[in-house]
C-alpha cells in the first residue's frame, strides 16, 4: 500500500512513470520510491544474470569547488582523496569528530578544483550542513541534488545495453572511474560504479530528461532481459555483496574499523575529522566486529533480531533477508571480536524461535571476473 502521506513525500522525476508501470511504492527516507515492479526475486535474478535498471535519483549530490576543494574533502572524509586522478572515484566515509559515520559516500574528482560527492538520500541535507559547518577553507560547498537525476544500470549485460545509447567506449572506463559523454542525446556523467556487486554504470543528468532516458534504456534492454528494479532488489543485491547500508551497518555509533572498512580509513594522510579517535581505537583494538552469517534452517533473520552465543546475548542483526541468487538466508551483525571467526555457531531469535546460524566469510557473493 502506498503511504497516505505520499503527497508530502519527495518525488523523483520518474514518480509518475513508476506508477504507470504498476510499481509498489513506499516511503523511503522521506521519498516516495518503488520497492518492486515484477517482484524482488525476479528483479534480483535479472540483475545477477542479465541487467536491472534502478531509479536512484533520490540520492544526494554535493559539489565542492575552489582552490581548496581537496583540502575540504580531505578534512571531512576518511579516505585519501589526494590519490584520485581526474576521472576517478573512491568510496569513503563522512566523519564525525568521534571517528564515526555521518554517512558513506562516493567522491568523484572532476578537476583539481572540483569534487562531486554522491551521498545517501535521507542524509543529503544533514551531510551538506555537516560539511559546511566543518569547512575551515575557502572552498565553496553546494547542495546540488535538485540539479540531478541518477539511473543505475547494473548486471553482466549492462555495458552492452548502455553502449547502444552512447558513442563513448564504455570498456575504456575503469572500475570506479567516470567520464562525461552523451547518452541518448543527453549530457551525462557516466560512472562505472554501483551497489549490487555487479558490473554496471551510474549516470547523472538534469532531471528533465529522466523519462526519456528511463524509457529508452528499458526499450534497449528488452532483448537482453533487463527489468526495472526497485529498492527491494537493491537491498537484497547489496546484502549478498556484503555492502554496508547507512542506518544498518554504519551510523554515528560505528567506526570504519568496526565495520570492516579499514581499507577506506587512511590516518596517514594527515589530519581529518575523527582521526585521533580512530588512531586510538586502532591501537587499542575494536571491541566488536561486523560479521556475516547464514542460517542453518529455513527461518529468515530480519533486521534487529537478537543474536546469542551459548545462551548469552551478544548482538543483533543489522541486515537480514533471503539471498535469492545464493538460495540461502543470510545476514550481517555486530558481535564481540572474540566470536568473529568463520564457523562460529550463533543463535538468532526469530519471533518465538531460536534459530541456528553460523558465521561465514564475506562477501557472500562475488561476481566472476
Amino acid at each position: 500500500m502506498t503511504s497516505p502521506a505520499t503527497t508530502q513525500l519527495r518525488k523523483t522525476a520518474l514518480n509518475a512513470e513508476h506508477r504507470r508501470l504498476g510499481a509498489k511504492m513506499v516511503n523511503f527516507g522521506g521519498w516516495d520510491m518503488p520497492v518492486e515492479y515484477s517482484g524482488i526475486l525476479a528483479e534480483h535474478i535479472a540483475t545477477r544474470t542479465a541487467a536491472g535498471l534502478f531509479d536512484v535519483s533520490h540520492m544526494g549530490e554535493i559539489e565542492v569547488h575552489g582552490d581548496q576543494a581537496l583540502d575540504l574533502v580531505q578534512h571531512v572524509t576518511c579516505n585519501d582523496a589526494s590519490k584520485l586522478e581526474i576521472g576517478q572515484a573512491q568510496y569513503s566515509g563522512l566523519m564525525t569528530e568521534r571517528g564515526t559515520f555521518v554517512d558513506d559516500l562516493l567522491v568523484h574528482k572532476i578537476s583539481d578544483r572540483h569534487y562531486f560527492l554522491c551521498v545517501n538520500a535521507g542524509n543529503q541535507d544533514q551531510d551538506f550542513e555537516h560539511i559546511a559547518a566543518h569547512n575551515p577553507t575557502a572552498a565553496k560547498v553546494e547542495n546540488a541534488g535538485k540539479r540531478y537525476s541518477q539511473l543505475a544500470i547494473q548486471g553482466p549485460k549492462a555495458l552492452g545495453i548502455l553502449q547502444r545509447l552512447t558513442e563513448v567506449p564504455l570498456d575504456s572506463i575503469g572500475y570506479y572511474h567516470f567520464t562525461f559523454s552523451d547518452v541518448d542525446g543527453v549530457d551525462c556523467l557516466i560512472a562505472r560504479t554501483g551497489y549490487t556487486g555487479e558490473d554496471g554504470f551510474e549516470i547523472y543528468f538534469v532531471p528533465e530528461y529522466s523519462e526519456k532516458l528511463w524509457t529508452d534504456l528499458l526499450e534497449e534492454g528488452t532483448d537482453y532481459g533487463m527489468l526495472p528494479c526497485g529498492l527491494g532488489a537493491r537491498n537484497t543485491l547489496r546484502l549478498e555483496a556484503s555492502m554496508c547500508l547507512y542506518g544498518h551497518e554504519i551510523d554515528e555509533t560505528t567506526t570504519p574499523w568496526e565495520a570492516g572498512l579499514g581499507w577506506i580509513c587512511k590516518p596517514g594522510k594527515g589530519e581529518f575529522l575523527g582521526r585521533d579517535a580512530l588512531l586510538r581505537q586502532k591501537e587499542k583494538g575494536a571491541e566488536r566486529a561486523l560479521v556475516g552469517f547464514e542460517m542453518l534452517d529455513r527461518l529468515i533473520a530480519r533486521d534487529g533480531c537478537p543474536i546469542s552465543i551459548d545462551g548469552d546475548r551478544v548482538g543483533r542483526v543489522t541486515s537480514g533477508s533471503p539471498a535469492p541468487f545464493l538460495k540461502k538466508n543470510i545476514g550481517m551483525a555486530y558481535i564481540p571480536v572474540k566470536f568473529k571467526e568463520p564457523g562460529t555457531e550463533i543463535t538468532v531469535a526469530v519471533r518465538a524461535s531460536q534459530a541456528p546460524a553460523r558465521i561465514v566469510p564475506m562477501p557472500f557473493y562475488k561476481r566472476a571476473k
